[in-house]
């Protein structure tokens, strides 16, 4: 059966332009259009879309309004269109914040070599995140948010701490991921009890895609300050996201958070997160371990940055003594790096179907044989914190 979309956008030509090109796979059937945020919570409620499409900037209901007021009253899957802006990345952020799965550039040209690649792009995530069916009621439970908290400045290293704060606005319905902050269970999905290995690590490593940001935290909001080891992030996010991505991390977490720099020294209870449109490496200089960030202009490689690169790299620094782990995302990546990693020794991870917004990196990885647990994402934190000794 065909993905039903509806199409949100305030300008006829876009609106036009998207139907024509989810039209192009027979998998796909635009079932309506909305002009304005307000008429998208209406006929989202009336059609029951398998996903929509939202624009952020429209009159009479803003597109992140819209995504809040859909997500309370009739959840469905959403993806964002945004500019590529310092704007565009906060309004986007705090779209996935209010329960949007996913987002593309709106420029096309920006996401892809050429229009080909771009209409395939869109066509592959619209029907990926048409597959996830949520919860048509709402949920009572609430959880961080991507938003920027409220900030003080801490004597200690000039580190910004976060000032408790309270909503009245109800939180999106993201039961079927169940990221809230929760009680961790002490079983994986397998129904088999969590022991802790007892293995010395040096190094965690986290890749992630589509449903990322929201995994991410989660899972980061839940490390203490003094975590024994550097974590390196690798998330698919356009360069104009992943500052603004990780200054958010940065104000939520204990943990410090920052966008990787070339020649960035690892450090324990810091986390570095790959910057968009390029690649990252470990490298080593005796028993230093410094990062490797550069541009990359080859057309072999799909992702910048790209799991299998930087856990390759990893694999090669660390050896043994790295514990990998692959969240929720479209396609494979970081199942070659995992691979890598599995015969140096390393401990590699995968977040369960259950819990991802998309089972195609994680199930990459099961599949291939080289994860030792599949975790439902509340747990994935706890799990780390007990292999690693916090």
């Amino acid at each position: 059966m065909a993905v039903k979309v509806l199409v949100v956008d305030d300008s006829s030509f876009f609106r036009r332009r998207v139907s024509e090109i989810l039209e192009q796979d027979s998998d796909i059937k635009v079932i309506d259009f909305a002009v304005n945020g307000q008429e998208a919570v209406e006929k989202a409620a009336l059609l029951r879309p398998d996903v929509i499409t939202m624009d952020v900037e429209m009159p009479i209901l803003d597109g992140i309004s819209a995504v809040k007021k859909i997500m309370q009253a009739n959840p469905t899957p959403i993806l964002m269109f945004s500019s590529l802006t310092r704007e565009g990345a906060s309004a986007t952020l705090d779209a996935l914040d209010a329960g949007a799965l996913d987002f593309l550039p709106k420029k096309f040209e920006d996401i892809a070599r050429n229009s080909e690649e771009a209409i395939k792009s869109l066509q592959n995530k619209v029907k990926e995140i048409g597959r996830r069916r949520l919860p048509r009621s709402v949920s009572s439970y609430s959880r961080p948010a991507l938003t920027s908290p409220s900030h003080s400045q801490s004597p200690v290293a000039g580190r910004a701490t976060v000032s408790p704060r309270t909503s009245s606005v109800a939180q999106p319905d993201r039961s079927f991921q169940r990221a809230a902050v929760q009680p961790a269970s002490n079983s994986t999905a397998t129904g088999k009890q969590f022991k802790a290995s007892g293995k010395q690590y040096k190094l965690v490593t986290i890749g992630t895609s589509t449903g990322g940001p929201v995994a991410l935290q989660t899972i980061l909001t839940q490390l203490p300050a003094n975590f024994p080891h550097p974590i390196l992030l690798i998330q698919h996010m356009p360069a104009a996201f992943t500052p603004a991505f990780a200054t958010r991390l940065n104000g939520l977490c204990k943990i410090k958070v920052k966008e990787a720099e070339h020649g960035d020294k690892l450090q324990s209870g810091v986390a570095y997160l790959a910057p968009g449109g390029k690649q990252m490496l470990v490298e080593s200089k005796g028993a230093m371990k410094t990062l490797r960030v550069f541009e990359d202009d080859s057309t072999r490689v799909t992702y910048k940055p790209s799991v299998d690169i930087t856990f390759a790299s990893a694999a090669k620094a660390y050896q043994a003594d790295v514990l990998a782990i692959v969240l929720t995302g479209m396609g494979a990546d970081g199942r070659d790096g995992a691979r890598l990693l599995k015969q140096s020794g390393a401990t590699i991870w995968a977040q369960d179907e259950q819990t991802c917004v998309v089972y195609g990196m994680p199930q990459a990885v099961t599949n291939a044989g080289l994860s030792s647990e599949s975790l439902a994402l509340h747990d994935v934190a706890s799990k780390i914190n007990k292999e690693v000794g916090c």
